[in-house]
């Protein structure tokens, strides 16, 4: 489980604004300069339910589970080039039906296919996304 401590900014209903600081892992990540995630700015602002009852100023600890977080990962990083794989085998099996070149019939498939699994990553981003697993949610209160 992933945690970050941080303070509650509003409370509007039983939502909570809680400003987190980023952690020092996005300076040493390989990736920090393509993900978006990583800024000038050391601060960001999550949205989350107010479970605790928690006042504006409190700090709390706010959690995230592995496990939705590796199913993300999956979906994001590996299945479209699984898609891409078994795209480009299936144009390269059928060029020999449609008398094409295995190459550009293997591209096509590929690129084809790789555009599908965005479409289907599109579907189950909706589907996940209201899914309370897949939300960040709050621990515990901390000392201030």
């Amino acid at each position: 489980m992933m945690t970050k401590e941080g303070i509650i900014t509003k409370i509007i209903g039983k939502t909570a604004w809680v400003k987190t600081r980023r952690s020092k892992s996005c300076d040493s990540c390989e990736s920090r300069d393509s993900c978006g995630e990583h800024s000038r700015i050391q601060e960001m602002t999550i949205q989350i339910e107010n479970s605790l009852n928690a006042s504006t100023g409190d700090m709390v600890v706010v959690g995230f589970k592995s496990s939705p977080l590796l199913k993300i990962a999956f979906l994001l990083y590996v299945f479209p080039i699984i898609l891409l794989i078994i795209g480009a085998a299936i144009g390269e099996s059928i060029s020999i039906t449609l008398n094409t070149d295995k190459s550009l019939t293997s591209l096509i498939a590929g690129i084809l296919f790789f555009t599908i699994s965005f479409l289907v990553i599109r579907l189950i981003n909706n589907a996940w996304a209201n899914k309370k697993e897949y939300q960040p949610f709050m621990m515990r209160f901390t000392k201030k």
